[in-house]
C-alpha cells in the first residue's frame, strides 16, 4: 500500500511538471511560428463551418463554461451534495471552482495580457484571452465533478459515464469558444492545461485532508 501511494504520487507529480511546462511553452512562444501555425489552422477549420444553425447551438454549449453557467450548476450540485450528506465533497467544489475558475484564471490573464484574436468574431468579448476562462472554468468544473463521481458512488458505468460525458463537454466548449471567434486554439489549449493543474492539486490537498480527518 505504501509503494502504491508513492507512485501515485510520483505520477502525480509528473502530471503537474507536464502540465505547467506545457503550459509555460504555450505563454513564452505566443507570437512564434508554431503557434500561429496551429492557431491558425484550427480556427480555419473550426470557422470554415459557420452558419446560423450551429451558432445558436454553440451559443448555447458555451453557457456551459461561462461564470452564469458554471456557478449554476456548481450551486446545484453542491446543494444536491448537502442534502445526500456528502457535505465535504460539497465544499470541495465549490472552493476548487470559485478559486480556480474564478481567481486563479483572473491571475493568470493578467499576468499574459495577450490580446484577444482579431479574427472573425460572432459574439464580442472584453478582458484578455490567455487563458480561455470558459475553457478552465469548464475543464475545472467537470473533472471536480468527474472525481466527486468516483468518491461518493459505487457503481461503475455511473463513473464512466458521468467521465465520458465530462470530456464531451469540455472539448466542446473550448471549440465553441473558437468558433464563436473569441479565443485562440493555444488559448483553449491552455484553459485546458491551466484547469487540469489546478483539479490535480485540488484533488490531492482533499485527499490528504480527508486522510487525516480519518485518523
Amino acid at each position: 500500500m505504501k509503494k502504491r501511494k508513492i507512485y501515485l504520487g510520483v505520477f502525480l507529480c509528473i502530471l503537474l511538471v507536464i502540465f505547467s511546462w506545457t503550459f509555460l511553452e504555450i505563454a513564452n512562444n505566443f507570437d512564434g511560428t508554431q503557434i500561429r501555425h496551429f492557431d491558425r489552422r484550427i480556427i480555419d477549420l473550426v470557422q470554415g463551418h459557420i452558419s446560423d444553425r450551429l451558432t445558436t447551438i454553440m451559443l448555447w454549449i458555451t453557457f456551459f463554461g461561462s461564470v452564469k453557467g458554471v456557478a449554476l450548476i456548481t450551486f446545484i450540485v453542491c446543494v444536491c451534495l448537502y442534502i445526500t450528506r456528502h457535505r465535504l465533497l460539497g465544499m470541495y467544489l465549490a472552493i476548487t471552482v470559485a478559486l480556480g475558475a474564478g481567481g486563479f484564471n483572473q491571475i493568470l490573464k493578467l499576468i499574459f495580457k495577450r490580446a484577444r484574436p482579431d479574427i472573425q468574431p460572432i459574439i464580442a468579448e472584453s478582458g484578455y484571452s490567455f487563458p480561455s476562462g470558459h475553457s478552465m472554468g469548464s475543464m475545472i468544473l467537470y473533472g471536480s465533478l468527474a472525481f466527486i463521481l468516483f468518491k461518493a458512488y459505487n457503481r461503475m458505468w455511473a463513473k464512466i459515464l458521468g467521465v465520458v460525458v465530462g470530456v464531451v463537454l469540455v472539448f466542446i466548449i473550448g471549440i465553441s469558444r473558437i468558433y464563436l471567434g473569441v479565443h485562440y486554439p493555444s488559448d483553449v489549449l491552455g484553459g485546458y492545461l491551466a484547469g487540469a493543474f489546478w483539479i490535480l492539486i485540488c484533488m490531492i490537498a482533499f485527499t490528504y485532508f480527508e486522510g487525516r480527518g480519518k485518523k
